[in-house]
């Protein structure tokens, strides 16, 4: 199994070391740079590779010379783990078998950003999906998915935190049917549910003067505790923005 690794997060670290581990050492990286990047570094460390062989930031994967490196390596895959930037088409049609994602949802339903977000406002299934990435955004057909329950004490925080973990196994059960280089492929054929990142900004703000009930509010809080007070559900007053977030406690 020949393969290239996309990635950023400690998640693409723990399952790029798991891959060598396995006795599969990648023949390229491609790394993210600049703001937003976490763990680019990392991944250079651990993948061995000299330098011509990592490509690092969003233009380095636009370029042709990148193109033409990859395509001598003959690759079957390339792996994207966590990695953000958007695939070109020419990247996506180079390996053999396919340009496969790890996505934190369980598709067909919350293609796109904030997927712990959506799974609690709409109350769609949740969970992890290996598939092959395509030309539309998390629309390729699917290799493994696995389901998470979502608790009422869950945050979009906390089921992002459990998802992860989740990724993890999906990624490591499908592994051998991967190295088979015969991987199970099934089409999405439910249109299921999608948002973009701008959506959450518009469902922010809680509107003093509206009625909700119990639950649509709860829900929204919940969905709106994310990692980043920047995307907390808030409401004004006196001309002041007053953000929100909830953290639950299960008593005895």
């Amino acid at each position: 199994m020949k393969y290239a690794f996309a990635g950023d997060r400690q998640i693409s670290c723990n399952l790029l070391k798991k891959l060598i581990q396995n006795g599969y050492k990648p023949e390229a990286l491609l790394v993210t740079e600049g703001k937003g990047s976490s763990h680019a570094e990392k991944l250079i460390a651990l993948s061995g590779l000299k330098e011509d062989f990592i490509f690092k930031g969003r233009q380095a994967i636009k370029e042709e010379s990148t193109i033409q490196t990859l395509k001598e390596l003959n690759l079957d895959y390339i792996f994207g783990i966590h990695y953000p930037y958007i695939i070109p088409q020419a990247l996506i049609d180079l390996p053999k078998i396919g340009f496969l994602n790890l996505h934190p949802a369980y598709l067909p339903y919350n293609k796109g950003w904030h997927t712990p977000s959506w799974a609690i406002l709409e109350g769609t299934p949740y969970g992890a999906t290996l598939h092959f990435m395509s030309a539309e955004l998390d629309k390729g057909d699917i290799i493994h998915r696995k389901k998470i329950d979502i608790k009422s004490s869950d945050t979009a925080n906390t089921l992002y935190q459990k998802v992860l973990r989740l990724e993890e196994e999906v990624f490591l059960e499908a592994l051998e049917d991967l190295i088979s280089l015969n991987p199970t492929r099934v089409k999405q054929v439910n249109k299921g549910t999608s948002h973009l990142k701008k959506d959450l900004e518009k469902i922010r703000e809680i509107m003093l003067e509206e009625s909700y009930t119990g639950e649509e509010l709860l829900n929204k809080l919940r969905a709106l505790t994310t990692n980043n007070v920047d995307e907390a559900a808030y409401f004004i007053e006196n001309g002041k923005k007053i953000s929100v977030q909830v953290r639950f406690t299960e008593l005895p």
